[in-house]
C-alpha cells in the first residue's frame, strides 16, 4: 500500500458564484476535482483494487463518471453525435491513472464549455433519454453534481481502505 506522507486533508466547500449556473459549475468542479484527487499517489494495482464486494475500485469510479459527464452533456444535452460512452465500474485493460484522469478532465472541460455557451438554464437539451424534450441544463448540472457526489462519497471510503488517506 501507498504511505500516504502528504494527505490533501479536508478541502472546504467553494464560495458561491455570482449567479446560479456559476454557482452550480464551481459547486461540479469542486466535486470532480475531489474525485480525481482519490487518485494521487496511488499504483496502478491500487487504483483497480476492488473495495467492495461488487469489484468497485476508484479508477472505475472515474471511468464511471466520463462516461456520464459526456452522456449527459454531450449526446444528450448538445446532441453531439457520439457514441454513447461507457457508463461501467471496470476500467478497460489498457487504462492507467494517468489516462483516465485526463480522460475525465478532457470531458469535463468539454462540458464545461457547453454549459459556458447556454444562456438559458431552463433550455431543453437536444436528446431525452426518458422523455421529450431532453431535460434542462439546469437538471443535468443538479444531476451530476449529485451524481459526482455520491461517488464522491464512495471514493473516500475505497480510498480510506486502500491507505488509510482520508479528506476532501
Amino acid at each position: 500500500m501507498t504511505d500516504v506522507t502528504t494527505p490533501r486533508g479536508d478541502v472546504g466547500p467553494p464560495l458561491a458564484g455570482p449567479d446560479e449556473k456559476t454557482t452550480l459549475l464551481t459547486f461540479l468542479d469542486y466535486l470532480r476535482e475531489a474525485v480525481a484527487a482519490k487518485l494521487d499517489g496511488l499504483s496502478e494495482a491500487e487504483a483497480r483494487t476492488p473495495g467492495v464486494a461488487s469489484g468497485t475500485n476508484l479508477l472505475g469510479l472515474v471511468h464511471h463518471l466520463t462516461g456520464a459527464e459526456l452522456n449527459w452533456f454531450v449526446w444528450g444535452y448538445a446532441g453531439e453525435d457520439i457514441t454513447p460512452a461507457s457508463l461501467s465500474f471496470t476500467p478497460d485493460e489498457g487504462e492507467t491513472i494517468e489516462s483516465v484522469r485526463a480522460a475525465y478532465r478532457a470531458a469535463t472541460a468539454r462540458c464545461n464549455a457547453i454549459a459556458a455557451a447556454c444562456d438559458d438554464l431552463a433550455a431543453p437539451g437536444v436528446r431525452a433519454r426518458r422523455s421529450s424534450p431532453g431535460p434542462s441544463l439546469r437538471w443535468i448540472l443538479v444531476h451530476m453534481i449529485e451524481e459526482t457526489a455520491r461517488h464522491a462519497g464512495h471514493a473516500d471510503i475505497l480510498r480510506e481502505r486502500l491507505d488509510g488517506a482520508t479528506g476532501r
